[in-house]
This record gives structure tokens, sequence and C-alpha cells, in this order.
């Protein structure tokens, strides 16, 4: 066992003989635990921003996007944990930017994500919520901590896959409960743990004496900016091959922002909303909302040259050229985004003592605005788009109706004990959690009866189950538990 905190895991454990003999350190073992994990695999087959079944095999999926993050991520932990001067000095004081830690961080950022993308998250936190009276709702990257920690497992019940705690600290981009946010980066929406969960979370950030309470690790705050990197190149690389970013239309919002420009200024907020369909008025709320909450390093100038850079490189040069699937679209789509990210890469600053909102490590502040500009055109013209809308729609539904049709499963005396056996499983360990809970910090669960706890962890439990579901999962079992399919042996298939 190594005397390093970070090395440390749950349960004490000896590496088997090939692990010894091929010189597999601790964070190596980690990563292959996270991708030889089931979690990991259903990344697949779960959406990022658009379906592939709607757009085609091209387009990210969570896992794809998850393994572009890590490679991203691995470049920026390799350059600063090689550096000599003030910033690798920093960055050692802190606990280090190991690459392996900050690839599995990476890996498994995106664990949680529930069937159809952000859409399912936010279907999921109202579900448990208002079916279950569980305040604490469900959370993309709490459930990631949760799956990692509890709900999968290596070769031992209780702990998890036994990461290591400098694995378990770097997948903590909300380190705090639900509402306890406050004006950090994310607010109060966001968070990495329920309180089922909290003892294990603050356990793997005590190996971090020097990290203030609230703050990611070094090594947190790299796979943090890789996200952001990857999420706002990537995506976009998506849609350009979709077809689906209009370049007259894009055009026209960053024209007509530059030139009506001291208009836009002079109008309120309200005014701006309310004319948000017309061109300039989102680019101006996005300056608004970024000034409001970022004024720490929203700059004016540096948001007008993000967004001449944009318009530039994106709109006059990458979009103007429609793709068309052929070789030389292909690379021009890889120079750009390339060229992109290595600037990004090469963009990042080291802080000792970071603003409330900012990392340790982040990206400088042109690269920061450039990075929100590129975010915004996924923001205004897709995610707005009314046929995603009503797709979308149509994919809560199936979300609900899997929460209240496995609901009504295991409130049925006579039929509960046919139900998954992984749900139940999850019900179980749930009901252990709670329980637990209840011991070790009554205050938490407002010293519920049992059967109050007992109903509060079968939402638990259901809640975990839905969300460890692929989409074709999903859509598959609704049809199944409404009786619309006659495809028994393969429709539900490793549920």
């Amino acid at each position: 066992m190594t005397d390093d905190p970070r090395q440390t895991r749950r349960l004490p454990e000896t590496l088997d003989e090939f692990q010894q003999a091929e010189g597999h350190p601790d964070f190596r073992v980690d990563v292959e635990r996270i991708r030889f994990s089931p979690y990991y695999s259903r990344l697949s087959a779960v959406t990022q921003v658009i379906s592939q079944a709607g757009a085609g095999l091209a387009v990210h999926n969570r896992l794809t996007h998850s393994i572009k993050v890590a490679a991203v991520a691995r470049a920026i932990a390799t350059h600063l944990s090689t550096r000599t001067d003030e910033r690798g000095r920093i960055v050692g004081e802190l606990g280090g930017a190991h690459p392996v830690v900050v690839q599995a961080a990476s890996a498994a950022h995106d664990l949680g994500h529930p069937p159809f993308g952000h859409l399912g998250e936010q279907t999921l936190d109202r579900l448990a919520r208002t079916r279950f009276g569980l305040q604490e709702g469900f959370e993309g990257n709490a459930q990631t901590y949760r799956i990692l920690t509890r709900l999968d497992e290596h070769d031992r019940p209780g702990v998890g896959l036994n990461l290591t705690a400098a694995v378990r600290a770097a997948v903590l981009k909300y380190p705090w409960r639900r509402g306890e946010g406050g004006a950090r980066r994310g607010g109060a929406s966001k968070f990495n743990f329920y309180a089922i969960d909290e003892q294990d979370a603050r356990g793997a950030l005590s190996a971090y004496p020097l990290i203030e309470p609230g703050q990611q690790t070094v090594e947190c705050s790299i796979m943090d900016i890789s996200d952001d990197i990857a999420y706002s190149l990537h995506d976009l690389d998506d849609f350009y091959r979709a077809g689906l970013l209009n370049p007259a239309t894009l055009s026209a919002e960053f024209r007509t922002w530059h030139r009506e420009l001291a208009t836009l200024r002079a109008s309120d907020v309200a005014a701006l909303a309310a004319d948000s369909r017309m061109p300039g008025s989102s680019l101006e709320l996005l300056w608004r909302r970024l000034k409001e909450k970022d004024a720490w390093i929203a700059d004016p100038d540096a948001f007008s040259e993000a967004v001449a850079k944009v318009k530039t490189e994106v709109i006059d040069g990458l979009v103007a050229e429609p793709f068309d699937g052929s070789l030389a679209s292909e690379r021009t789509l890889a120079r750009f985004t390339s060229g992109w990210i290595a600037r990004l890469q090469s963009s990042v600053e080291v802080h000792r003592h970071p603003h409330i909102r900012c990392g340790h490590v982040s990206l400088n502040r042109q690269a920061w605005h450039e990075v929100a500009v590129l975010k915004f055109l996924h923001e205004r013209f897709i995610l707005e788009r009314p046929d995603l809308t009503v797709y979308q729609r149509g994919q809560a539904s199936v979300l609900e109706r899997l929460v209240d049709g496995f609901t009504a499963w295991l409130d049925d005396p006579r039929d509960a004990r046919r139900a998954p056996r992984r749900l139940i499983d999850l019900v179980e360990l749930s009901t252990d959690d709670y329980r637990r809970l209840r011991k070790d910090a009554p205050e938490l669960v407002e010293s519920r009866t049992d059967a109050d706890l007992d109903a509060l962890a079968r939402g638990r439990g259901i809640i975990d189950y839905v969300a460890s579901l692929t989409d074709a999962q999903a859509i598959s079992l609704d049809a199944l538990l409404a009786g619309r399919t006659e495809r028994l042996w393969d429709a539900g298939q490793g549920l």
C-alpha cells in the first residue's frame, strides 16, 4: 500500500500478478476499471445533443465525446505536469496534474447521463422530486459519482469500483450537495453528490488539504475545461455534418449585432428577450449573461474579438461551404477542429487562488470568451429548434411512462418479485444507503419513519435504474410495458 493519500482506495487491495508484472500503477488500474464498466459501454448509445438515429452514425455520442475529452485533458495535464516554472510549482503544491488521473476522470465524467441527453436529465430531476419527494432530485454529475462509488462494482460489494481518492476527487466538478453551490461555478442547480454519497466524496477530497472547500482539484479543473473545449467544437462538428447550421441565419445574427451594437447596448434585458428572435438580440443577451454572472472575467473588447473570430473562421469560413461528405470536406473540418483545439489547449492558465467561479486551471480571458460564443451557436441555433423540441417532448414522455410503470410494478404485491433483478438490487442498495444516512446524519433525512425512508429509497432506486438505460433500451422498455411490441426476447436485452 502507498502512503500517498491520493492513491488510497476505499478498501485496501492487492493488485493481481499480471498488473504487478506490467508495472501498472493504481491510477492506470482505475482507467481500466472505468473503461471495462458496462456504464461506460452504454455511453455509445446515449445521445450527446442530437441522436445518431436522427442524423447518422457520424455524430458524437457520449462515449466518443468522453474519449475526445480524455485526449484533450491528457495533453493539458502532460504539459502542466512537466513544467518547472511558477505554474508547475503551483500545480505540484496543490496535488499535481497526473495525466492518467485526468484521463480516468475524463472517461468517467459523463457516466451519469441518462437516456436522451440533457433532456433526460431535466425530466428525471422533475420526476424524482414530484413523484418520489426526493428533494435532491436527479443530477448527472451526482449520478456519475454514485455510479463510480456505489452502483457499479468491480469484484467486491459495497465499494463501487473502489477507485483511488485522486480519481474520485477528479470527477467532482461541483463538490457540494444540491443548493450549496451559491455563487460558484454551476450555481445552486449543479452539484456532484447526493447526501447518501457525501461521506465518500468528502473522504476523497480530504486527500487534498490545500484545495479550499468548494473548489475543484487541479486534475478536476483540467477535465472540466477540456469538457468545455470538446463540447464547443465537437458538437459544432456534428451540426455542420448534419447540415443544421444555416450560414445565412448565422451571418445575420453576427452581422446585425456588430452593425447595431450601439442600439442593442442601449436596450434593457426585457426588451432584448422580447425580441430574441430578431437578429443580433440573442448575441447581445449572451453578453449580458456573461457580464452578470462572470463580471470578474467578462470583458466587452474580448467578447467583440471572440464574436469577430467566430464569424470569420466559423460562419464565413467553415460553414460557408456545406459539408458534402467528400475527402476535401473531411480535411477542411479536421484542420478547423484540430487548429482550434490546439490553440485552446495552449490558452490555459494556472491560479493559486482562483476566483470563486474559476478553477485552479482555466482558459485565459480571450479563449474563455471564444468558447462562450461557440457554445452560443449550439444554444441559439440548435437547441431552440422547434423540430428538436417536439422530438424531446416525446422522449420526456418515454421516461415519464417508464418511471410510472416501474413504480406501479413495485407497488403490485402479487408481481413485484418479477420486476427486473437489477431494479430490485438498486432499490435494496438505496434502502441500505438511506438507513445508513439516517443513522449517521439524521438531519439530512428529516427523521423519517421506516415507511417514509423506504419510499424514498424505492424512488431513488427506480431513478437509478431508468437513468442507467440507453436511448434504445428506454424506447424498447416503454413499448414492452405498454404492450406495443412483440419483440419479447430482445427488446429489453440485458436489463
